[in-house]
């Protein structure tokens, strides 16, 4: 048990730094832009070659992840993205393309990793309590690709000495993990190689319940990865009126009440030993927020107050990673955890675009936007959130005392 906990907690510390490269672009886009001589729209075409890894990798994380264990894993994809974040820092536009779709596509093993350490190691009465704990590393390092790395850049440090060093501190965590993570001695490797592999997708795509967590994590995603990572603070100061300053102190509340909700929202769900109740509060919850943010008057309640529950709340959207490892055999724990990321990811990736066409469609490029334009722009991500809500009606009770009434 020792040894699974520092195997999971490495692996959650890799997890965070990966979330720190992930965001940290959005800090130094005047660098980038000045350095691969690109608008804005071309550098963030760029960063955006992230999506394109970690969404398909999802998958073959995984699937590798049942036959190979962390082990034999995780150091090489820790690597891999610390050479990704050297050739981003080359300048080339080119090398640092591939740079990012590198970093994309060996930071998802992270997640995965995390999340089938904790399930395949720790009774399940936890299994949603640690996968909220490996979600709270995850965004606190997106908090630290922020406002850490801003100072630092505005204090002088250059963009390519930032992921020089981020480039060098993801092969010294592959190096890390090669030497610590233990090896797992009830692991026998699989024979099958590709249909195996694909048995398993089958398996988990076959069942309703699978589709159905991946349909309601994105949907409960996407207020967070769409309006406030991508528009909040540009909301915040045209349709709100706040300072810039103010403006990104009050978006980055939602990313911190991810890190109270993740783990707090997991523990109440694994006491109660249901995970449908705690889906429903968060996803309920989350709705009255966004509605309250985008119709709302700014100024009825505490500053930052909003947005921190919406956060809180939002956590609830890491409760189907653990329903649909419940909700298939367990040898095909790491494939559902795979299918659950690239659902989710997917979504989150087709659809922002969408919303941004939406909103440059209703403004006809007018600077800045009116609070209207926001309002018609980003309503259907409350339908979203009601959708959610209507597709719990659908997912089965997987927790430990719900599922052991469903049998009695």
């Amino acid at each position: 048990m020792r040894l699974a906990a520092v195997a999971w907690l490495l692996t959650a510390v890799y997890y965070f730094y990966q979330y720190a490269l992930r965001s940290a672009p959005a800090v130094m886009m005047p660098q980038l832009s000045e350095a691969f001589t690109l608008g804005p729209l071309g550098v963030a075409s760029i960063v955006g070659l992230f999506y394109y890894g970690y969404s398909p990798f999802s998958l073959v994380a995984g699937a590798a992840m049942d036959r190979l264990g962390p082990r034999r894993l995780l150091p090489t994809a820790a690597a891999v993205v610390g050479i990704g974040a050297l050739l981003f820092a080359t300048g080339s536009r080119e090398a640092a393309s591939v740079g990012r779709f590198l970093q994309g596509a060996g930071g998802v093993f992270a997640l995965v990793g995390a999340i089938y350490i904790a399930t395949t190691n720790f009774p399940a009465s936890r299994a949603a309590t640690l996968i909220g704990a490996t979600q709270m590393f995850g965004m606190a390092g997106g908090s630290a690709g922020q406002f850490l790395v801003g100072p630092l850049i505005g204090r002088g440090l250059s963009w390519q000495a930032f992921w020089i060093g981020m480039g060098i501190a993801g092969l010294a965590i592959g190096g890390v993990l090669y030497l610590l993570l233990p090896k797992d001695e009830r692991r026998a490797r699989k024979e099958g190689g590709l249909t195996s592999a694909a048995d398993a997708f089958k398996v988990v795509f076959k069942n309703p319940q699978s589709i159905l967590c991946g349909l309601i994590a994105g949907l409960l995603f996407i207020p967070t990865t769409i309006f406030d990572m991508i528009w909040g603070v540009r909301y915040l100061q045209e349709a709100r009126g706040f300072e810039y300053a103010d403006a990104v102190l009050r978006s980055s509340t939602v990313p911190f009440g991810w890190i109270l909700g993740c783990p707090l929202l997991g523990l109440i769900s694994d006491r109660l030993g249901r995970r449908k109740p705690v889906l429903f509060g968060g996803a309920i919850v989350l709705l009255g927020c966004l509605a309250f943010i985008l119709y709302g008057p700014s100024d009825l309640l505490p500053p930052y107050t909003v947005g921190l529950i919406a956060g809180i709340a939002s956590g609830a959207a890491m409760l189907p990673y653990t329903i649909i490892k419940e909700a298939n055999p367990p040898q095909f724990g790491g494939t559902a955890t795979g299918v659950v990321n690239f659902l989710n990811f997917t979504f989150s990736a087709l659809l922002g675009p969408v919303f941004g066409w939406i909103l440059e469609g209703i403004s006809s490029g007018a600077a800045p936007m009116e609070p209207g334009h926001y309002q018609t722009a980003f309503t259907p991500l409350m339908y979203g959130v009601a959708l959610a809500i209507g597709l719990l009606f659908l997912l089965k009770e997987t927790g430990p005392r719900g599922a052991k009434e469903t049998h009695s």
